[in-house]
């Protein structure tokens, strides 16, 4: 067999394509493959239709698969054809998508590598690419991975806003709950940016469809979710609420142990992380000491009593059920003459129909929680991102769940 015949079986190419010359520079470490077309019609890629062939573009070049240690390149002019309905096209490769520089299988085994990979650093030495190289395989992987989605229902839905650079530069990502999967990132967390990102993540069918979404108490979400998803109802994240009421019982603590500290009482010194635990999870070597806090008269041991008080309410299998224990501790709440836990409680009241929306939708930003976590380690990998959409493209390509390859 020819080495032609042998490098037209493996990539794949046949009639009117054919290779006409196949050279190895071993000083460069290169193969380089010609291949020609050798036809007087081509198909319009817009329209599908066999049109005469009007001219031929520039010379090209692919970066394929490495034959054995040598990095291997395609060259090829590729046919312009002229439709009667779109004019002069340029013929489609039937072995690389439109402007891309490399072959579908390199950009297949490449997208495998960067997934595998710590970092874009260390698949781009991998792939012997630069990083401009590198990126642009994950846009069009992404896009590629976008187009193919299907319109299928989404029932629950997760809003959660992630910081993108120092400040309060924020991101706004939209979750299936059920599939664990990024479905589409914005800029900001204002309601104008929520709408955007329903609009462009869902079809209308699929905001018609939308049961419930956890989210936490920021107006700019409830009333995007309000205008766009009409069948769907609020749940206010548990997780979310369970933060309120830790940073209430730290508020509290602060306070109180700067007021302590300067009468010369230090018991509250290095006892932050006592407070924010809940009881199950304090270290063993710290019973003693964190029993002794609790039972005693400070304040800091009544905000941390009602933040413990409020996790059964998450319990309760019924709603009614769940209301009367609200209202116990709400009144609980709102006469401990402690402000920080009075706010929070008057917060919770004022979202309680989102609250009890729980008990019908049992969903929580949980996966939300996760993914962010996924979020954070492939920026910090990246040392941070220069251009919002850099960052999204990188969130779609490892947290999409995107069905990617060429």
């Amino acid at each position: 067999m020819e080495i032609e015949d042998h490098y037209a079986l493996l990539l794949g190419i046949s009639s009117p394509w054919e290779i006409s010359s196949v050279n190895l520079n071993m000083p460069g470490n290169r193969v380089d493959i010609e291949i020609d077309y050798a036809d007087g019609s081509g198909i319009c890629p817009e329209c599908g239709t066999v049109c005469p062939k009007h001219d031929d573009r520039e010379r090209r070049t692919w970066r394929h698969l490495d034959t054995m240690q040598f990095s291997t390149y395609l060259h090829a002019q590729l046919p312009r054809v002229k439709c009667k309905k779109h004019g002069v096209k340029t013929a489609s490769a039937p072995w690389a998508t439109k402007n891309s520089r490399f072959t579908l299988l390199f950009e297949s085994f490449a997208i495998q590598v960067i997934q595998a990979s710590r970092s874009i650093e260390e698949a781009r030495k991998l792939l012997r690419l630069n990083w401009h190289q590198v990126e642009a395989i994950k846009r069009r992987a992404v896009e590629r991975g976008l187009a193919r989605r299907d319109s299928t229902a989404i029932e629950y839905l997760g809003i959660d806003e992630k910081q993108f650079r120092s400040g309060h530069q924020y991101i706004t990502n939209l979750v299936d709950l059920k599939q664990g999967r990024v479905l589409d990132v914005v800029e900001e967390r204002k309601e104008e940016a929520c709408n955007t990102l329903f609009l462009q993540a869902l079809t209308p069918d699929q905001r018609e469809q939308v049961t419930a979404v956890a989210l936490d108490m920021w107006k700019a979400y409830a009333n995007a979710v309000e205008g766009l998803l009409p069948q769907a109802v609020i749940v206010h994240d548990r997780f979310h609420i369970s933060q309120h009421l830790n940073q209430a019982v730290d508020q509290v603590r602060r306070a109180e142990n700067k007021q302590l500290a300067s009468e010369g009482d230090n018991r509250l010194k290095g006892t932050k992380h006592f407070w924010l635990y809940n009881a199950e999870n304090v270290k063993a070597s710290h019973h003693d000491q964190f029993d002794r806090l609790k039972g005693s008269n400070l304040k800091v041991a009544r905000a941390w009593a009602l933040k413990e008080h409020f996790r059964p309410f998450w319990d309760y299998r019924s709603k009614g059920w769940a209301k009367r224990y609200f209202e116990r501790w709400y009144s609980w709440a709102i006469r401990c003459r402690l402000e920080p836990v009075k706010k929070v409680a008057r917060m919770l009241k004022t979202h309680i129909e989102g609250l009890l929306n729980y008990f019908d939708h049992r969903i929580s930003n949980a996966a939300a929680e996760g993914l962010n976590s996924k979020i954070q380690t492939v920026k910090s990998n990246a040392r941070g991102y220069r251009s919002f959409e850099g960052f999204r493209t990188s969130i779609l390509f490892y947290c999409g769940k995107l069905k990617m390859q060429p």
